[in-house]
């Protein structure tokens, strides 16, 4: 009889032995972390060294924006809620190691007891009861576990939201001073075109051009002057945006301009593998299948049995005698050994429901090295487009003021000129120098983006 249950028992600790393991990073993923980066992107692949491992001090230059950035981390919404978050998680962590401590109660009791009239009876128990599980089957052993990924799930949410705010806050500025610049350009060709319309009415009186030339013109100084007031209302709500962004009221952004922006060169992206540890909410999905690991655990360790050790103890004046009451000590203890039977059912549920939420865990961690990926590709290629888009926006504007110059030489020193041509000219001009404007704010809004892709702006 003794062997068999020796041998009972070894097959329940054989048995049981997985509920013990730590969490390892799985390797059937499908996923091919190697080959993350398209490789035509990358001018050295074996450069373990990456732009996002930089702080965002180095990057963001601007004294401008650096307290913009300082303001936003500090008083951003969505950043101190994650904060608070990590907090709550700690505390679930504090909890789940004081559970392997027994639980201590105390009990005093007071009685006053009169029968038939009679002079009362004072009874009185100063009492503590003890309870203490004994884990050891790991249930608490994994409670913990899980505790531990999860404030390291909310700490990587929390550093995910701060890159997130750092990048959005260095757009949202560059945004405005794209629309600075923009605005610019518009106030001089609204000018410019005034001036234009003024002095072909003029012509129109004394009969040296027709009406058409000047209805055309005035047509376009309407239509300039409309986009003028559409991108000074666009250059306000964004203003008012990052003024929400970093927690304050709507009011005037100190800001530099748009030619006074540099950001550092990208060199390198480091090797994809870095990807997964460096950027937060890759880890965070990580951290959640860990959590999601030790959950199944414990639905596993629910089918073995449960030891609870408790006793109780005190110091009373009534043994149980009706009317003398001497003092003296009581004493209990008992342990209890609870193994599932009639339940088994709804822990197998139980089970399965975790096994089920630990697998959409794995496919969640692995949309997130997925998605990864692509940001990086995308980022690489859209900074390279922006670079050649700027070049060739550049090279148009140069013959752009070619054609205003000639257009116009032509017009008032020649019979062969048309102010059609002087209007279209400059028309494709102004087109031409929003597009540099443009090309400037894509670059370092993609260089931005990459920076975030490659996990910086964190801790």
């Amino acid at each position: 009889m003794k062997k068999i249950i020796i041998f009972a028992l070894a097959a329940v600790i054989m048995g049981s032995c997985s509920i013990y393991r730590k969490y390892e990073r799985p390797e059937n993923l499908q996923v091919n972390t190697d080959s993350l980066y398209r490789s035509e992107l990358i001018a050295n692949p074996e450069d373990t060294t990456s732009f996002g491992s930089l702080p965002w001090e180095e990057i963001f230059t601007d004294p401008y924006l650096k307290k913009l950035i300082d303001t936003g981390l500090v008083y951003n919404t969505n950043l101190q809620s994650a904060i608070l978050m990590v907090e709550q998680a700690k505390a679930g962590l504090y909890s789940a190691k004081w559970a392997y401590s027994p639980s201590l109660n105390l009990s005093p009791q007071g009685t006053i007891t009169s029968i038939d009239g009679n002079k009362p009876s004072y009874t009185y128990n100063l009492g503590g009861s003890v309870s203490w599980d004994i884990d050891i089957f790991g249930s608490l052993l994994n409670a913990k576990r899980e505790a531990q990924a999860t404030l390291l799930q909310q700490e990587a949410y929390r550093q995910a939201v701060q890159s997130q705010i750092i990048a959005t806050i260095a757009t949202s500025y560059y945004a405005l001073l794209m629309m600075d610049e923009q605005v610019r350009i518009s106030d001089e060709s609204v000018v410019i075109w005034k001036e234009q319309v003024r002095t072909m009415e003029a012509q129109l009186r004394v009969g040296t051009i027709n009406e058409n030339a000047v209805t055309q013109a005035r047509a376009n100084l309407y239509s300039l002057e409309a986009s003028n007031a559409q991108l000074k209302q666009q250059q306000k709500e964004t203003e008012n945006a990052l003024c929400a962004l970093i927690g304050q009221v709507s009011g005037t952004i100190e800001r530099g301009t748009l030619a006074e922006q540099t950001l550092p060169e990208v060199t390198s992206v480091g090797v994809p593998l870095y990807l997964l540890s460096n950027r937060p909410d890759v880890y965070q999905a990580e951290m959640a299948l860990a959590a999601a690991y030790y959950t199944t655990n414990q639905a596993r360790a629910a089918f073995y049995p449960k030891l609870t050790l408790s006793g109780s103890a005190g110091w009373t004046n009534s043994l149980g005698q009706a009317v003398t009451n001497p003092a003296g000590v009581l004493i209990n203890a008992i342990g209890t050994l609870a193994q599932p039977i009639f339940n088994k059912g709804q822990l197998k549920a139980n089970l399965k429901v975790s096994k089920a939420q630990e697998e959409i865990a794995k496919q969640n961690y692995k949309q997130a090295i997925l998605d990864a990926g692509q940001e990086v590709n995308d980022a690489l290629y859209a900074i390279e487009t922006a670079g050649v888009m700027l070049e060739k926006h550049q090279a148009q504007c140069t013959d752009l003021e070619r054609t205003v110059y000639t257009s116009e030489k032509l017009y008032y020193r020649s019979v062969y000129g048309s102010y059609l041509e002087i209007l279209t000219a400059r028309q494709s001009l102004l087109n031409a120098q929003l597009s540099v404007v443009s090309d400037k704010y894509n670059q370092l809004a993609e260089t931005v983006t990459l920076y975030r892709a490659l996990g910086g702006g964190k801790d």
